[in-house]
């Protein structure tokens, strides 16, 4: 096992708004860590280094970071006051998970490690995808923190597939792992839309488990007021957001445009819903394929995102 499970990001080394960057995960006091995870498991070996491998780095360097002073410190109105709210909070970039081109699965095995050390600090993880397969090993890392975690989940897809190729760990599959995993004891499915991998005995399994399927039409239908108050208990939770659960009219850098997704105040709602509703010990935001941006609109939201989640959980008093 490597000493450091993690390198310093590419693109100049930059990291998330500037915050500091650690590799010594043993030693980390952090209220928030940025864990880019580059690769999932390939279907096929052309794939292991795709577009959405890129898009950590693509997010550190989002056009709006050409004003870090200013989202870090002016008056954020998505938040009703500066990023940080005035508070010591400590947020650490811990760089991209190391890959080895000649096994593939120890990218997984060491970005399962990350998390653990990460979440066992006390820390919330933001992790960084890749493509929807790389929160397969967090959802694994979820089990020291010794708690039932509600899923939640964003997507225009299902994700229940049992294998795809015979490769079970890809980016299909990482709704129907979470439901192997005894830690997990909820899952709500938000944005479902349009065709994707799922056939008729994926939707069946996952409605089997219980996973409560709440397709983008039923949250234009009902609001996200509705949705949140259909999410059990008051957390802990975990939050996977998949790009394309968004519309791709403002997160057009996906492979599966779809129409008819998430828009920015019901995506907004939701994080800061959630926070509010209790606990959420990590998210990630995955599947940005940053060749088909368009004017650094999806990277600029990708930004918002993460900034509404890490401010939200502040106000929320979970770094207290």
């Amino acid at each position: 096992m490597p000493k450091n499970l993690t390198a310093r990001p590419g693109n100049q080394g930059r990291t998330f708004l500037n915050f500091p960057f650690t590799s010594e995960l043993d030693e980390l006091e952090a209220d928030f860590a940025i864990l880019g995870i580059p690769f999932g498991m390939p279907y096929e070996p052309s794939s292991m280094a795709n577009d959405q491998s890129t898009a950590p780095d693509i997010i550190r360097n989002a056009p709006t970071t050409a004003d870090i002073d200013y989202t870090k410190n002016h008056f954020d109105w998505d938040l009703g006051g500066p990023l940080l709210a005035g508070k010591d909070i400590r947020i650490a970039d811990c760089g991209n998970v190391n890959a080895d081109a000649a096994d593939h699965k120890a990218h997984y095995r060491d970005a399962e490690l990350a998390a653990q050390k990460i979440l066992s600090s006390g820390t919330i993880l933001i992790s960084l995808g890749g493509d929807h397969g790389v929160p397969i090993p967090v959802l694994r890392a979820l089990e020291v923190l010794g708690e039932s975690i509600t899923l939640v989940h964003v997507d225009a897809h299902l994700d229940w597939r049992h294998e795809v190729n015979g490769e079970t760990l890809g980016y299909s599959s990482p709704i129907r792992r979470a439901s192997e995993m005894p830690w997990i004891k909820h899952i709500v499915q938000i944005g479902l839309r349009g065709i994707g991998s799922a056939r008729e005995a994926e939707v069946e399994a996952a409605l089997a488990y219980g996973a409560d399927l709440i397709s983008a039409y039923e949250l234009h239908d009902i609001g996200m007021q509705a949705v949140l108050d259909r999410i059990p208990g008051q957390g802990p939770f975990y939050l996977t957001i998949d790009a394309d659960g968004l519309d791709p009219t403002i997160m057009p850098a996906v492979m599966a445009q779809t129409p008819g997704g998430l828009n920015w105040v019901q995506t907004r709602k939701l994080i800061h819903g959630l926070v509010n509703k209790g606990r959420v010990v990590g998210m990630d935001l995955v599947e940005i394929a940053p060749k088909k941006d368009i004017g650094g609109i999806t990277a600029i939201h990708a930004e918002r995102l993460i900034c509404n989640f890490i401010g939200a959980s502040i106000r929320a008093g979970h770094c207290d």
